[in-house]
């Protein structure tokens, strides 16, 4: 059952109810400001860090579902409701919402009168700006009363729900003409303000909840918006927010637009003030006058849309699947970008509090975004090698504001240091710059403790060499890659962490998936010794690699699968042995992309086994049998119910690492089977099933165990949007970038014809068409480059910024 439908042409989600199964959701904003904006004008926005500037409120868990956001309420002669539908719920005699790249778009219509309310973050903007149109559709005249709405934030978004017995004395406002601005603790250590202003001459507002709403009514049922007039109410403690009132006649046929800004400002400490406890507004009116009409607006999305479709144009197919067109032209690269800015710090299920940006989520994302902002992917590397320890350990998180590790969560994590070398590899393979790894980055943050990022990469690849348990496999540390397997913990604290807890420093519990992982990245550390001249260095680390890989096969394989760990004790996880959880999904992919077993035939019978026990008709699960009891050697993993999360859930993040397994032993139709079940876009049919959004992944899919199998959770914020467009783009259709050009090298359905590729590769424009001639899945036959055959599968950089057509015939 669908719930909308694609609008390919524009780049849209259309969605025509108001009732999806879950709230469908958008991102507003690129570079400091976002906004988290659902199909009902439900979320919030912030400044740079959802926890530490949060600009307006918003309470998760609520009842109903996505209760509070930017809203309008349109009054007419009695009759109020919102365009959105939420919150006043009035049925609408017309309803639509268009999600498109950075903005959203809600029209509602009731007896005559239409509004619509564009929302968008404009390109170097540090505010929302949102245009609302309302327009008499009726025979007659009309007039209404527009009313605007947004509950202040007081900043740090956890203290603001915790500390009540501060925030509700701290609130203070100002109101001057159309503008009213929210100042709490601006008196003190704070310079940073926030802002909501209209274009417009207002016949009233509000600036007190309870007085806008009433102390025991709802968003559904404001007194103000009841009795059609605003009481020019003002905060004084209590929760601040933010009303305009507009009286408004329309002739039939009529419309009228009203441009509202919501803003956020700091001032230099000299200039926070332009009175006696009156702030300083003049950088607010430079943003308010930035928005004065009509056509700034139109210009500020048509640059929107030029910014995205010059990131899109770095990487477009035509096939003759639209379904393949729209997920690797549009949506999935557009969801890795939001993935890059958020990391997992703020969705409809992360709160903004909990979590900044992660050190293995960070550098994954990186895969997926990189060749759009490759500058902005030189910056996070920076940035997250910066946390990192002289020992080569991690802060798992760090806050985005303060760019500081994350105390709370802390460190531990043994497949952490390995991804730098990921991240930063595939950034030098983009764009060639090697002299990233010249520069100096601290050690936790410590200005004064430095070392070229190469050396950081070095403590990376030997904290796995120096951290190896009784067999020779890495040490798993408080967890590796699955967060939720926990093999030190030994928790029988309810409510405890299991990720904070005590830590275990038995030096027992090893990881079979690390250790596939370590031969996965470690080539690439071995090419960056080489290419500085290091050979001895890089001579050594192979020997560690290849040392690795045979004590993999020895130790870590189970007959017909890899093992995934071996726990507290020295048992085996993931064995035949096992009770429950026999089989793990992640060391079959990650061991399998890094070449393991591949010439003994270990491989394939690895990924047979995948098929047989963990595939479903919805995707693949993490672990098989499902645990039916908690096991406290084993962690958080066995305290979900069987078929959710990490409990044989669809874990659909490493999904594609077995997609990209298969791409290595040649099974281009089992890859896109597999890349099929959990893309979304081939998903729509079933929304009432799958229940997220169809244009975006979902980390979570409940498995074949669960009560409500196909069921998906915690859309948006995924290591699995990187993932499925490396998968797809790489492994799949097989344009790789590597450290001296583009490598070439599909794995795709026997019966594909073939395709065409327009990738923008270090400032050149390559035309490439792959032609499947003999009908195989792997293997190509030629390259030619501007009508010249090159030799093997690299096509070669010029650099000169110029395009060339690649025919690339497989065989």
């Amino acid at each position: 059952m669908k719930f909308g439908h694609f609008d390919d042409a524009r780049k849209e989600y259309v969605i025509n109810t108001p009732k999806t199964p879950y709230p469908w959701i958008n991102y507003l904003g690129n570079e400091q400001f976002f906004g988290l904006m659902s199909n009902t004008a439900g979320g919030y926005c912030f400044y740079r860090d959802a926890r530490l500037r949060r600009i307006t409120r918003y309470r998760y868990n609520n009842i109903p579902i996505d209760n509070g956001g930017r809203y309008f309420y349109l009054h007419d002669n009695g009759d109020y409701w919102t365009p959105g539908w939420m919150p006043v719920k009035r049925e609408l005699d017309f309803y639509e919402c268009r999600h498109g790249l950075g903005y959203t778009s809600i029209t509602g219509e009731r007896n005559g009168v239409r509004v619509n309310q564009l929302a968008l973050v404009p390109l170097q903007f540090n505010g929302e700006v949102h245009k609302v149109t309302v327009s008499n559709t009726s025979g007659a005249e009309k007039q209404v009363k527009l009313f605007s709405f947004i509950e202040f934030c007081l900043w740090n978004a956890h203290d603001d729900m915790t500390n009540f017995q501060r925030n509700l004395s701290t609130g203070e406002v100002e109101v001057k003409g159309s503008v009213v601005y929210h100042k709490t603790e601006y008196r003190e250590r704070r310079n940073h303000y926030a802002f909501y202003s209209v274009n417009s001459p207002i016949d009233g507002f509000d600036t007190d909840r309870e007085s806008f709403l009433g102390a025991y009514n709802g968003l559904d049922t404001p007194q103000v918006v009841e009795a059609g007039q605003a009481s020019n109410s003002v905060a004084s403690g209590w929760s601040p927010i933010a009303s305009h009132a507009i009286h408004i006649t329309l002739q039939p046929g009529e419309e009228k637009s009203f441009i509202f800004v919501l803003g956020y400002v700091e001032n230099p400490e000299e200039e926070k003030w332009e009175a006696p406890n009156v702030i300083n507004k003049t950088r607010a009116q430079a943003m308010i006058d930035r928005f004065a009409t009509d056509a700034d607006v139109e210009k500020a999305m048509a640059d929107l849309s030029d910014y995205w479709n010059g990131l899109l144009s770095k990487y477009m197919i035509e096939s003759r699947d639209e379904k393949l067109d729209r997920m690797v032209n549009i949506w999935n690269p557009y969801q890795c970008m939001v993935t890059f800015n958020m990391s997992r710090s703020a969705s409809y299920f992360e709160s903004g509090i909990g979590r900044g940006m992660g050190f293995r989520d960070s550098n994954q994302d990186l895969l997926g975004f990189v060749h759009q902002i490759p500058e902005r992917a030189r910056e996070r590397i920076i940035d997250i090698a910066s946390t990192q320890f002289e020992d080569g350990s991690a802060y798992h998180q760090y806050q985005p504001l303060t760019k500081k590790g994350n105390n709370e969560v802390g460190s531990g994590f043994n497949d952490d240091p390995l991804w730098l070398i990921l991240g930063t590899s595939a950034y030098i393979k983009e764009t060639g710059d090697f002299s990233i790894l010249d520069e100096q980055v601290p050690f936790d943050c410590d200005p004064n403790n430095t070392a070229t990022l190469f050396e950081h990469l070095k403590r990376s690849f030997y904290h796995v060499i120096h951290n190896r348990g009784p067999h020779g496999l890495p040490l798993i540390g408080r967890a590796d890659w699955n967060d939720c397997l926990n093999l030190n913990c030994f928790s029988k604290e309810p409510g405890e962490s299991f990720q904070t807890t005590a830590n275990i420093e038995g030096r027992v519990a090893e990881s079979v998936f690390i250790a596939g992982l370590f031969v996965f990245v470690g080539p690439d550390f071995v090419e960056l010794c080489k290419r500085r001249g290091l050979d001895q260095e890089a001579a050594e680390a192979q020997r560690y690699i290849d040392e690795m890989r045979k004590i993999t096969l020895e130790h870590g394989f189970d007959g017909d699968w890899f093992l995934r760990a071996y726990d507290h004790y020295g048992q085996k996880v993931g064995s035949k042995e096992n009770e429950e959880g026999q089989i793990f999904i992640e060391p079959q992919g990650i061991c399998v992309m890094a070449g393991i077993g591949v010439e003994e035939g270990l491989a394939e019978k690895s990924l047979n086994a995948v098929q047989e026990r963990l595939e479903t008709d919805y995707g693949i699960v993490l672990n098989n049998p499902a645990f039916t009891k908690y096991y406290l050697n084993l962690g958080e993993i066995s305290t979900y119910p069987p078929g959710y999360k990490e409990n044989a859930g669809i874990f659909c993040h490493n999904n594609p690492w077995v997609m990209m397994a298969e791409t290595v032993i040649g099974r281009g139709d089992r890859a896109f089977e597999l890349y099929k079940k959990i893309a979304p876009a081939y998903l729509e049919d079933i929304s009432e099933i799958h229940r997220m959004e169809p244009y975006v992944y979902a980390q979570m899919i409940a498995g074949k165990d669960a009560v409500r199998e196909g069921e998906a959770k915690n859309s948006w914020l995924t290591g699995t949007a990187a993932w499925n467009y490396v998968a797809i783009t790489q492994a799949i259709l097989g344009i790789q970038p590597d450290f001296d050009g583009l490598k070439i090298d599909p794995c795709i359905p026997k019966d594909w014809e073939g395709y065409t590729i327009t990738r923008v590769f270090r400032g050149d424009t390559l035309n490439i068409a792959v032609k499947n001639p003999n009908r195989v899945s792997k293997g190509v036959q030629s390259i030619t480059v501007n009508g010249q055959a090159i030799e093997g599968n690299v096509v070669p950089v010029a650099g000169d910024g110029g395009t060339y057509q690649i025919e690339v015939v497989l065989g």
